[in-house]
Order: C-alpha cells, then sequence, then structure tokens
C-alpha cells in the first residue's frame, strides 16, 4: 500500500518540485539529488502524514526543508564554524549558473530570477513559491508554517525590494548605452 502511495504522490507531484528545487540551487545535478532525499524524506514519513494539510503543500514543506538543509551545510562547510544560519534573514544563493528551465523562461522572468539572489530566504521562498510555482497565499503559509498575514507581508516586501532593484538596474542600463 505504502508503495502505491509513494508511486502517485511521485507521478503527481514531482516535476513541481524539482521545478522548485532548480529555482532555488539553479543546478540540475543538485536538484536531482535533492529530491532524491526529498522522496527519501516521504516515504519514511508518510505513516505521519495526517492529512492536516494537502499532499501537494506537505512535499513542498519537505522540498523546502530539504534546500534549506542543503544550504546550511553549504554554509558551514564555507565558514569552517559552526555559526547559525538563519535562513530566514540571510540570502539563499546558489552561484551556479542558471539552469536550462529557466533559460527558458521569457527574459523579464530570467532578470526577476537573478534578482531573486539579492532578497533575504524567506522573500526567496515566497516568490518561487507564489509565482514560480503557482501556489496560493494559503498554500504557501501552510508550506512555510507562517500566517498568511506573514506570507502577505513578506510578498510585499520582496516585490517591493524587488522592483526597486529591477528599476536601479533598468537605470544603471541606460547609463551604458
Amino acid at each position: 500500500m505504502k508503495d502505491s502511495v509513494f508511486h502517485r504522490l511521485y507521478d503527481q507531484y514531482h516535476q513541481d518540485v524539482f521545478q522548485f528545487l532548480i529555482y532555488l540551487v539553479k543546478n540540475r545535478h543538485l536538484a536531482e539529488e535533492l529530491m532524491h532525499e526529498v522522496y527519501i524524506r516521504v516515504f519514511k514519513a508518510y505513516d505521519r502524514f495526517e492529512g492536516k494539510s494537502s499532499e501537494k503543500t506537505w512535499l513542498f514543506s519537505i522540498a523546502k526543508n530539504v534546500a534549506i538543509d542543503h544550504f546550511r551545510k553549504a554554509a558551514v562547510r564555507k565558514k569552517h564554524s559552526m555559526d547559525h544560519f538563519d535562513w530566514e534573514t540571510q540570502q539563499l544563493v546558489s552561484h551556479e549558473r542558471i539552469p536550462e528551465e529557466v533559460s527558458m523562461l521569457n527574459e523579464d522572468k530570467v532578470l526577476l530570477y537573478q534578482t531573486l539572489d539579492t532578497c533575504t530566504g524567506d522573500q526567496k521562498m515566497v516568490i518561487i513559491m507564489r509565482f514560480f510555482q503557482d501556489l496560493s497565499i494559503a498554500e504557501t503559509a501552510e508550506v512555510l508554517g507562517w500566517t498568511q498575514g506573514k506570507v502577505k507581508t513578506t510578498q510585499h516586501r520582496a516585490i517591493k525590494s524587488l522592483r526597486e532593484k529591477l528599476t536601479q538596474q533598468e537605470g544603471g542600463n541606460a547609463n551604458v548605452e
């Protein structure tokens, strides 16, 4: 029984979860490794899934945690210390090139995606979930374990920040020409 549920979840959501991870880590191979970890956790934890959220938001929550764990480990390795990595206030930045999936987006979305690296981790998560993965405010709140108000506030601040940075970039580009 557990195997059939696992396969259904994989078939139904693996592409969305994979894209979410690609947007975060910008590396196809790494996203595949993280996907593997997501589904290992899903397989181990499904018996404890209580149905309080949708399976989709539950999967995204696991994927978010796997990605955060990856960034924490990378930050610790980079610093060679056990300083606390606060994903809500620090940037989730991958220095990889833009993945193929992103490069197929239109130019405006690619620029937006690149500019996301200048946002805090919580802002980046909200923008990716809301506008790249089309999750609702309620679903995003569920995945992040936040109130809907916090999602709306974070989204508002992220959009304001992105708008300012994109406007600055446009101004900078105009001066170059």
